[in-house]
């Protein structure tokens, strides 16, 4: 809001704050948590509350070149859904050609302004101004958030009218900019969902006909009409980094009907959505499609619509539950897993029943149980059929069934790094029922899949990975993958998008590619595990600071969601895509879990905590 401002020349009555019935308050991105001491819960900090409403003033009659730059910045944060009144603060020639929705520029601290003071006079006819800030974020057309860093200077020239003597704004950045509390009260965060278009999740862990759902996070106008913006947003298509392993329902070149200005649903919580042409000869299979794809977006934003009905030329093309649109489709954030799982003080792997109270572990079916091989840490398929386990050195990978019975075997892989921390990761398993897994070994560094969770390894391309990656964690949607990389000392949270060579059966060709921060302000990422669909819980910290714990999104942007409650020396932490089952940490030598709303508590002595995946 105002606060961002900085510089001088700001008039107070610019614009009128209103504040809305309802909305969701944003929370801090991070606990605090210290370094040493007992187990104990921090205060987060909240910020600005989102539920104001902030509606633009037009400019004041013979308002000064300072005010009028002020009041078009004060315009660009309001709640208007075409920017109007911005408008109002450019000639008649810059309104025309000015693109708000090209993109929105985030500043720390809210735009400043510099006067060029040398060729600028308010009492002359033309008036140069520059805006300051330093950059944290970028939102591009498509409505996808990135962060960015650097300091931002743009030019902003303003000229007097002739006859009215009014100024007004005629050059101008593209798009819109505005502070960093502004854009939290001003933007929400939506996951749009598609289809991967290589991957289908193994039998057991879905069906084999379903595809899978993946999030696409985009950020929306949170006051004006956001599920009318999600809904176009979601029929353009996905975004850039999304869109070669992904597809759409939607056929190519879709829309709202005509003279659909907005959408809502009615008393019975259904939506109808009016479609043009392009989608009138869609079969009843792919509609479902369509239909399964609004229901999982919608589902993100709001709990008021659980029916999706498509209609085109006034016709109804399908109509489609939100029980049945799980049939469609398969999502990770949907399946709830049966066991949390570690490894207890003899080295086995055991297991306790999901989101229970249970404090008394039992060893798994089949030889990983059995501790007759020590373990140091572990990953189970999502279908919970079969485990990993890495030996207790940390040299060497075996997969084996949870069956009674079942054999180890001689391992898959072996490193020969020279030191623990010099060899294999945890492992982490994708819906597909492939196995993931990085070599430490400075000699030969490796990004390892091994398909089907068997077989002679198969390494993953990385182009322009730069560091030595650390641990690995599969998306359940099997097209994004988290790596912590270190380089010089400072361990990174990358995202980046899985592609897959489908000509090849048995020995594919995957690369990881377009690998972005997820953390760019912490220095040092302890431990990380998948929280949601397109979120992630992160155990770090920033420069200097104290361990933190908190969750971020797969774009780096923060979600709005609760800060875990602050958490000791935190070795490893463990989440699901179902974000109703607690966190589960590995901390002072204990496995503790945090259950909603409450705070850790502990289960028992162990360590390696993972749900399946």
């Amino acid at each position: 809001m105002g606060a961002d401002r900085e510089g001088s020349g700001r008039r107070t009555p610019t614009r009128a704050v209103t504040y809305a019935v309802c909305g969701v308050v944003l929370l801090a991105g991070c606990a605090s948590m210290p370094d040493r001491g007992d187990l104990r819960g921090v205060e987060s900090t909240p910020r600005q509350d989102p539920q104001v409403r902030v509606f633009a003033m037009p400019p004041a009659e013979d308002a000064s070149p300072s005010e009028i730059v002020q009041g078009f910045l004060e315009a660009l944060t309001s709640n208007d859904p075409h920017y109007e009144t911005a408008r109002k603060y450019l000639t008649g020639d810059a309104a025309k050609t000015w693109r708000p929705e090209r993109s929105t520029t985030v500043l720390a601290g809210g735009p400043g302004t510099e006067s060029d003071h040398s060729a600028s006079r308010e009492d002359a006819n033309d008036y140069s101004v520059t805006l300051t800030g330093t950059r944290v974020a970028t939102v591009d057309a498509q409505q996808s958030y990135a962060p960015a860093s650097g300091r931002y200077r743009e030019p902003v020239h303003l000229s007097r009218d002739p006859k009215t003597r009014q100024w007004r704004i005629d050059v101008l950045p593209q798009g819109v900019i505005m502070g960093k509390s502004d854009f939290q009260r001003t933007y929400m965060s939506v996951n749009k969902y598609y289809f991967a278009s290589d991957t289908v999740p193994k039998t057991g862990a879905g069906t084999s006909a379903q595809p899978a759902a993946v999030a696409d996070p985009v950020y929306v106008r949170r006051l004006v009409d956001p599920l009318t913006q999600v809904v176009r947003s979601l029929i353009s298509g996905p975004t850039s980094l999304l869109g070669p392993v992904v597809r759409s329902g939607f056929p190519t070149g879709t829309a709202l009907a005509d003279g659909t200005d907005s959408l809502a649903p009615d008393d019975r919580d259904k939506l109808t959505v009016p479609l043009n042409a392009r989608a009138r000869g869609v079969g009843s299979d792919r509609c479902d499609e369509m239909a399964a794809q609004l229901l999982f977006t919608l589902q993100s934003l709001t709990p008021a619509v659980d029916e999706v009905e498509l209609t085109s030329g006034g016709k109804r093309l399908c109509s489609l539950s939100e029980e049945r649109a799980e049939t469609v489709a398969w999502r990770g954030s949907a399946q709830r897993p049966d066991y949390l799982y570690f490894v207890d003080a003899e080295h086995r792997l055991v297991r306790i029943a999901a989101g229970s109270n249970g404090t008394r572990p039992e060893p798994v079916p089949g030889a990983l149980g059995e501790g007759t091989t020590a373990l140091r840490s572990v990953a189970v398929s999502r279908d919970e059929h079969s485990a990993a386990g890495i030996g207790f050195d940390s040299k060497s990978l075996y997969v084996g069934s949870l069956v009674p019975g079942g054999s180890l075997g001689e391992p898959l892989l072996v490193s020969a790094g020279k030191t623990e921390a010099e060899r294999l990761t945890s492992p982490s398993w994708d819906a597909q029922g492939d196995l993931w897994i990085a070599d430490r070994n400075p000699a030969d560094p490796r990004l390892l899949l091994l398909k089907d969770g068997a077989g002679v390894p198969v390494p993953v391309r990385i182009p322009g990975l730069d560091g030595r990656v650390q641990s690995v964690r599969v998306a359940a949607d099997g097209v994004r993958i988290a790596l912590v990389v270190e380089k010089d000392g400072k361990r990174s949270l990358l995202i980046g998008r899985v592609e897959r060579d489908g000509r090849a059966e048995e020995r594919p060709t995957v690369t990881v590619v377009e690998l972005r921060s997820a953390t760019p302000e912490l220095e040092e990422v302890t431990a990380m595990s998948w929280a949601g669909d397109s979120r992630l819980v992160v155990v770090g910290r920033e420069s200097g600071g104290v361990q933190q714990i908190g969750y971020v999104q797969v774009d780096g942007s923060t979600p709005e969601a609760s800060v875990p409650a602050a958490l000791t020396g935190v070795k490893e932490i463990a989440a699901t895509e179902d974000e109703r089952l607690p966190l589960v940490a590995y901390s002072e030598d204990l496995i503790v879990r945090l259950p909603s709303g409450m705070q850790w508590q502990k289960v028992t002595e162990g360590t390696a905590p993972v749900y399946p995946g």
